[in-house]
């Protein structure tokens, strides 16, 4: 089920180099079909929502959902979810508290002031899959970090489901999480609505959330026009394990990956035949018992893999050049391992931090970069959410002492006018 090489002679390369052609190049097709729903978007606004709603969706009865229905949706729910919910909302408000930036202002004994204003985006807009794919996680994870930055208004756009109506676990984690408007639309029309903004939907500054292909290409095409989070592709786990690994813990967890899509990828880097072997029978013995078995056999087959190292130093490195989206140290003091591994989104470190203890409820960000992109992208986080201004305030003296460096730098880059900018001040004195 799953494919098992030596990290020896190049074998190993030849593997990654294979997975990581699985998230590919946007078909053409869908490219095509993304801008058309965005021109028409941009051009005939609710009108064209409403058309592509009803070729996709169903159309609900209003786009925005009433403030009622929001609380009702809360106070309604399981309450065993919702306390579960409110458990895992204190850790991501705990944990993303702690990324705040402040503001600062340094002043120079010369009156030279300078410094830097931190602030939360305007309006953002959070885009949460519906059906089958509803993941009220995702609201924890997105809309959290963006109230603790101080964004003023967050706008969700959500799929209605197949009665017109919303998905009650998506708006139960939304009254918790302080989303301050819901609309019912999806798809790139629904993005298409936050970036241009129509009659209904206002437009926002940036756009985060995860979504299917026709998402991710309006996201990525809207760029420029609108801020976005990440372009996200196929899930991922690296699971590095020695000698003193549990496979049962092993398998159970690259699986976790392996069921959210046959493009995702599940790949164990291990010194131990032994836990190899073991970890490829259970794999076999537990997917027996899932519900998406075939997906799981599928994902393992086509983009999972197990590499035999040869010593620890070589599952680092090859870790750090995988970049992973989740990494997972299954290794004798795993803690000794945080300050080497430079490359991958999220760390998870010993027998019981298993991946989607990330997912739900830890604390931290569970919206990470994947496809290798962990060598230079970050998880989701406060510093998302904000943005940053410089200022610069300097006396007549001050200036007048810095004007020879300034005048000298701009005329080597042959710019006379912003010598005289500086020059003219002067002039006379």
């Amino acid at each position: 089920m799953i494919p098992m090489v030596k990290a020896e002679n190049g074998a190993e390369q030849a593997l990654l180099k294979a997975l990581r052609q699985r998230s590919g190049e946007v078909d053409k097709k869908v490219t095509a079909v993304v801008t058309e729903i965005l021109e028409a978007v941009r051009e005939k606004g609710d009108s064209a929502v409403r058309e592509y709603t009803a070729r996709f969706d169903r159309v609900p009865e209003q786009f925005e959902v009433d403030r009622e229905v929001i609380n009702d949706a809360l106070t309604q729910a399981d309450p065993d979810f919702v306390d579960s919910l409110l458990n895992a909302q204190a850790n991501i408000a705990e944990f993303h508290n702690r990324q705040k930036r402040e503001s600062f202002v340094d002043a120079k004994p010369n009156g030279v002031i300078l410094g830097q204003r931190v602030r939360g985006l305007n309006r953002v807009g959070l885009y949460v899959p519906g059906g089958t794919a509803a993941y009220p996680s995702s609201v924890l994870m997105n809309a959290i970090p963006a109230k603790t930055a101080g964004v003023k208004e967050l706008i969700m756009v959500t799929p209605p489901g197949k009665d017109g109506k919303p998905n009650p676990d998506i708006l139960t984690a939304a009254a918790i999480a302080g989303v301050d408007r819901v609309f019912l639309m999806g798809g790139a029309q629904a993005v298409a609505a936050l970036a241009y903004g129509t009659e209904t939907v206002p437009r926002v500054d940036k756009i985060v959330g995860p979504g299917n292909i026709y998402v991710a290409t309006a996201k990525k095409l809207l760029y420029g026009q609108v801020d976005i989070d990440m372009i996200a592709g196929p899930s991922e786990i690296l699971v590095m394990a020695d000698q003193t690994a549990d496979p049962r813990f092993l398998a159970a967890d690259l699986m976790s990956q392996a069921e959210h899509d046959v493009l995702a990828s599940a790949v164990l880097l291990t010194t131990s035949e032994r836990i190899a072997a073991e970890t490829t029978s259970e794999l076999e013995r537990q997917v027996k018992d899932l519900s998406r078995a075939e997906i799981i056999r599928k994902s393992l087959t086509d983009f999972g893999a197990i590499i035999l190292c040869q010593s620890k130093e070589q599952m680092i490195a090859l870790a750090n050049e995988i970049a992973p989206e989740h990494l997972e140290v299954m290794c004798e003091n795993p803690l000794e391992y945080v300050g080497k591994l430079d490359n991958a989104g999220s760390v998870f470190l010993g027998k019981y931090s298993p991946e989607p203890l990330g997912d739900y409820y830890a604390g931290p960000n569970h919206v990470l970069p994947t496809s290798g992109t962990a060598r230079f992208f970050s998880p989701l986080s406060v510093d998302t959410f904000t943005k940053r201004s410089s200022f610069i305030y300097y006396t007549e003296d001050a200036l007048c002492a810095a004007r020879e460096d300034v005048v000298r730098i701009a005329e080597k880059e042959g710019l006379t006018a912003h010598a005289n900018s500086i020059r003219v001040r002067f002039d006379g004195q």
